[in-house]
């Protein structure tokens, strides 16, 4: 029997800050175990919390690039549970009076999954939000079987819980999602959001039910996801599973489950708990707060999103609808079309530039624009040689190889030491002429119409001429004088 299966997702994202939530140690990843640690974070007797303002800010911000709402007072409150991560067996939250209300996000077409972009069952659909609320990071726990390693320098950084309604229908939809909210978070700079670093880590809640007027199902919350395909993987497992076991008549209870990546199936962990059972109250020690003057101050910020640089380069710039999805999905990527575009002629070359030889050269090495040695003049020096002609597409991806491998060197001298240059007019014309006088047969079969032989004429000219000019330039001569 098929059942409408209903989807909601908690995500975490490390707020973006130099100190964490309630204390002044640094943030970090990556560092030694325990090296950023005080009594706050660490939660000894008599230490009291202070608001970081900076992630309150930060969040406000989150929620109007969203388009939530914020009530007029927000407070703190305590969570009470029994953990290791958690020294104070209790965490500081938002209950009742979060920064943020409602809201949505957008899924974009191209963050669903490639094999599936072409089977979107909703078009243009938006996520609604139930609420953003500001927390502190729990400590990173390391299992070894018959012991656990801890390491508090986590513990206390700022974390946004993004709650969305029971709005995705499918595992490419909470897919899409979260590649579209990760995306806006970077481009508002509230989040890095790097799933890798633990920087954006997500709940995800599922019940099944067989007609659409029937209560939602017993929701089943899913832990243990490290990676937007791992959790693809396991909303399609626990779907199968819960199925099976609803035609076999078991019915489905309320409870936690942990992903094993490895078995590729999920694994009960405990009964979930209810709210209830954390005997919320609000944190004595924090004052609450008014939104209104914080959310004055970082209107100002709040960016262009994703969707509105697509459509400003799609409509302003001319590109194609695809290259403005790739141009605007990265908040570096779109800065540097943008600083291209900027002094180029043709922004679509600028972005063919982008798209095919640089951020192909960076694929090729392993590397991402936020790694790659290039700095930003000499990207530009090799673009402009490139959207110039004075380097063929193909010429390009070979200085950019090495400029990948010693960024040191300047694009220009690359492109002299492969023997780059631009032949002299009138040379390259007698080469030409003198290519054409002595292979007859294929200039009679290029005139008749075999234009693909222009290619094998283009490479005696290549072959010929004492520099290495653009193949593209003499191709259009060839094909001005024989087309």
């Amino acid at each position: 029997m098929k059942y409408l299966v209903t989807i909601g997702l908690e995500v975490h994202a490390q707020v973006k800050t130099n100190t964490k939530m309630f204390c002044a140690c640094e943030t970090s990843f990556g560092d030694e175990p325990n090296t950023h640690n005080c009594p706050v974070c660490l939660g000894l007797p008599g230490a009291l919390p202070v608001l970081n303002r900076a992630a309150i800010e930060q969040t406000l911000l989150t929620g109007l690039m969203l388009g939530c709402g914020s009530p007029p007072i927000s407070k703190w409150d305590r969570k009470n549970y029994f953990y290791p991560d958690m020294p104070k067996n209790y965490q500081t939250t938002q209950m009742d009076l979060p920064l943020c209300i409602g809201g949505g996000v957008p899924l974009y077409e191209h963050c669903y999954p490639t094999d599936h972009r072409k089977n979107i069952a909703n078009p243009g659909k938006v996520v609604r939000l139930n609420r953003i609320h500001l927390e502190e990071d729990v400590a990173k726990s390391t299992h070894l079987g018959s012991s656990s390693l801890i390491d508090f320098n986590r513990a206390g950084t700022p974390l946004m819980e993004i709650v969305s309604e029971p709005d995705l229908e499918s595992a490419e939809e909470a897919f899409a999602y979260l590649r579209s909210l990760q995306m806006i978070l970077q481009q508002g700079e509230v989040s890095d959001a790097d799933m890798e670093k633990g920087q954006l880590r997500c709940d995800v809640n599922i019940s099944l039910r067989e007609k659409e007027e029937d209560p939602l199902g017993a929701k089943v919350e899913l832990k243990n996801l490290n990676s937007i395909s791992a959790i693809r993987r396991a909303i399609h497992f626990e779907i199968d599973r819960q199925t099976e076991e609803l035609n076999m008549g078991i019915p489905q209870i309320q409870s936690t489950r942990r992903w094993d990546d490895e078995r590729g199936e999920t694994q009960m962990m405990r009964t979930k708990e209810d709210a209830h059972d954390y005997r919320y109250f609000t944190c004595p020690d924090l004052l609450p707060i008014e939104t209104a003057p914080l959310l004055e101050i970082v209107r100002p910020k709040v960016p262009e999103l994703p969707h509105e640089l697509a459509a400003r380069f799609e409509n302003d710039l001319g590109v194609t609808a695809y290259d403005a999805s790739v141009l605007s999905s990265d908040r570096n990527l779109s800065a540097l079309f943008q600083r291209l575009a900027a002094g180029a002629s043709n922004p679509k070359k600028a972005a063919n530039f982008l798209i095919n030889n640089y951020l192909g050269s960076l694929n090729a090495k392993g590397l991402s624009i936020e790694t790659s040695p290039i700095s930003a003049a000499n990207l530009e020096k090799i673009a402009q040689l490139t959207l110039s002609e004075t380097l063929s597409a193909g010429q390009s991806m070979e200085v950019l190889g090495v400029m990948l491998e010693q960024p040191e060197k300047e694009p220009q001298q690359i492109a002299d030491e492969f023997g780059f240059k631009p032949a002299d007019a009138g040379e390259l014309e007698s080469l030409v002429d003198q290519v054409i006088a002595e292979n007859p047969n294929e200039v009679e079969a290029i005139k008749g119409g075999n234009e693909k032989l222009l290619n094998f004429l283009t490479g005696k000219v290549m072959k010929a001429a004492p520099t290495k000019p653009n193949p593209k330039q003499v191709t259009e001569l060839l094909r001005a004088k024989l087309c």
